[in-house]
C-alpha cells in the first residue's frame, strides 16, 4: 500500500505549553483513520499540522503525496490535494450554495463555470442535498450546511480529507445525516483523517483508530484492537468514561 501522508517527529508548541510530542505516523492511500481522545490530547492539532493551518517546529518533517508540507509553493500544491471539512462549516454566506461548491476549482483548478456548476451539481446529489443549490447557508440546517462543506472539499478532488470533529457543532439529532454522508465516502476509497467523539463511527468505518493523550499516541490498532482490547490503561479509562462500562 502506498503511503500518502507520513508523519515524522513531529514537535508543536504554543510559547513553553508542547502541545504534540515527537509523533510518528504513515497513512496509507484509501485508509480511513480515526483519532480519538480527551479535549485537549492534541487531536485537531495533529490535523491541522497536515495541510500547514498549523505550523510545526523546524525538525519535524510531514510529506503529503511526497510533497513536504512547508510554506512556499509546496503548500498551494499539498492544499490542492488536501481537503478540510471543520467543526464550524465556514461556508461563504453571501454565495449560494451551488456557488459556494464551485469557486475553489473554478479559482484554483481554472475550471469553468459550467463545469464547475455540473460537478457542484453532482456532489449535491452524492450528500443527499440536491434540492439546497439555490440556496444560502443560513437557510440551512447545521446537517445540510455540513453536508455542503464536506461537497466543497470533494470539489476539488483532494487525495485526502481531513474533519476536524464534524458532528460536534451540530444539534444531535443532525448527527446521523451527515455520519452517513462520512460513512458512504469512507466505503468510496478516499482517504480521510477523522478527529471524531463518535465512537460508533469509528469502531463501524474505520480501518485504524489512534488514541492520543497528551500530545502523543498512546495506542493504536484496528477497531476491534482498540474498542474489544485495548492494551494501554489510559486507554482503558478513557473507553470506560466516554462509553459508560
Amino acid at each position: 500500500m502506498k503511503t500518502i501522508v507520513k508523519i515524522e517527529n513531529l514537535n508543536k508548541s504554543y510559547g513553553t505549553f508542547q502541545v504534540l510530542h515527537g509523533i510518528d505516523l504513515a497513512i496509507a492511500e484509501g485508509e480511513v483513520v480515526c483519532v480519538i481522545g480527551p479535549s485537549g490530547s492534541g487531536k485537531s492539532t495533529l490535523i491541522r499540522c497536515i495541510n500547514h493551518l498549523e505550523s510545526f517546529s523546524s525538525e519535524s518533517r510531514i510529506e503529503v503525496d511526497g510533497i513536504k508540507v512547508e510554506r512556499g509553493q509546496n503548500l498551494a500544491r499539498v492544499r490542492a490535494e488536501v481537503g478540510m471539512v471543520f467543526q464550524s462549516f465556514n461556508l461563504f454566506p453571501h454565495l449560494s450554495v451551488l456557488k459556494n461548491i464551485m469557486i475553489a476549482p473554478m479559482r484554483v483548478r481554472g475550471t469553468s463555470p459550467e463545469v464547475a456548476a455540473q460537478k457542484a451539481r453532482d456532489l449535491l446529489a452524492k450528500v443527499g442535498i440536491t434540492e439546497q443549490a439555490d440556496k444560502y447557508p443560513e437557510q440551512l440546517s447545521g446537517g445540510q450546511q455540513q453536508r455542503v462543506a464536506i461537497a466543497r472539499a470533494l470539489a476539488m478532488e483532494p487525495r485526502v480529507l481531513l474533519f476536524d470533529e464534524p458532528t460536534s457543532a451540530l444539534d444531535p439529532e443532525m448527527v446521523g445525516e451527515v455520519l452517513d454522508v462520512m460513512r458512504k465516502l469512507a466505503g468510496s476509497g478516499v482517504t480521510m483523517i477523522v478527529v471524531t467523539h463518535e465512537m460508533g463511527f469509528a469502531r463501524q468505518v474505520a480501518d485504524r483508530v489512534i488514541f492520543m493523550d497528551s500530545g502523543r499516541i498512546v495506542e493504536c490498532g484496528t477497531p476491534a484492537e482498540i474498542f474489544d482490547q485495548p492494551q494501554e490503561e489510559r486507554t482503558k479509562g478513557f473507553l470506560r468514561a466516554v462509553l459508560n462500562h
